[in-house]
Order: structure tokens, then sequence, then C-alpha cells
């Protein structure tokens, strides 16, 4: 019985830091840390590296209620916003990019693309409530 509650108690643990779909409805602020970006010109082959290396922020904030996204250095309008079963899309500009940005709502992961007329930017990383 002790091994019972043991294994009990271990599951528990373990789950309990496991976010649910709901964290990611729209309902929540969410914190998301971009790990992978890719950089890409016209007539060039896109470079794969860190958020860092295309001067992406380690972490953002996404307040759905406030119709914005915070960085380190600049909070950014959400301008438009799209729900579907399955994901959401957020738009806005910035510094003379426009971005999207795609938020699954099952596992919390995102895509983000900033792009101009010279060059595009892809983010790929995971979210998580605040």
């Amino acid at each position: 019985m002790t091994r019972f509650l043991h294994m009990v108690a271990a599951l528990a643990l373990l789950t309990a830091g496991i976010a649910s779909a709901s964290d990611f409805d729209g309902s929540k602020r969410l914190i998301c840390a971009p790990v992978e970006a890719m950089d890409c010109a016209p007539g060039e082959q896109c470079t794969s590296g860190r958020p860092n290396d295309v001067g992406a922020p380690n972490f953002l904030r996404i307040d759905f209620a406030q119709k914005v996204i915070i960085g380190p250095k600049q909070t950014t309008p959400i301008l438009f916003m799209d729900k579907s079963s399955t994901q959401i899309l957020l738009q806005g500009t910035e510094l003379g990019y426009g971005w999207t940005l795609a938020l699954d709502q099952e596992r919390g992961t995102m895509t983000a693309t900033l792009v101009n007329r010279e060059e595009a930017f892809v983010l790929f990383g995971s979210c998580t409530p605040l």
C-alpha cells in the first residue's frame, strides 16, 4: 500500500507542471521563450541559429486582455487576433516589420515571423502561463 501511495504522489508531482489546453486559449497571460531562429534574405539560403543571433528577445510575454506583447525593451500592440479551434493568430507591426505569431492551443508552442521588404525572420519556441 505504501508503494502505491508513493507512486500516486510521484505521478501527482509530475503532472502538476503540465499545462492544459485551456492555458493557451487566450484567457491567461503567457510567457514565451523563442529557442530557434531562422534568418532569410532573397536569393540566399536561410540561416538557422539562436534567437539572440537575430536580435530576438530571450523571453516575451503575451497579455491577451491588454492586447500587447511585452519584450525586455519594447511593448507592441496586437493589432489583429484570430482564434480557431487549434490556434490563435496574433499580428502587428513594430520598427518597420510586420509580425505574426501563431500559438498552438493544445501544446503551447509558438511560431513567429517578422518581415519587411528586405528580409524575414522565423522564430520557434514554447509558451507557459504566468
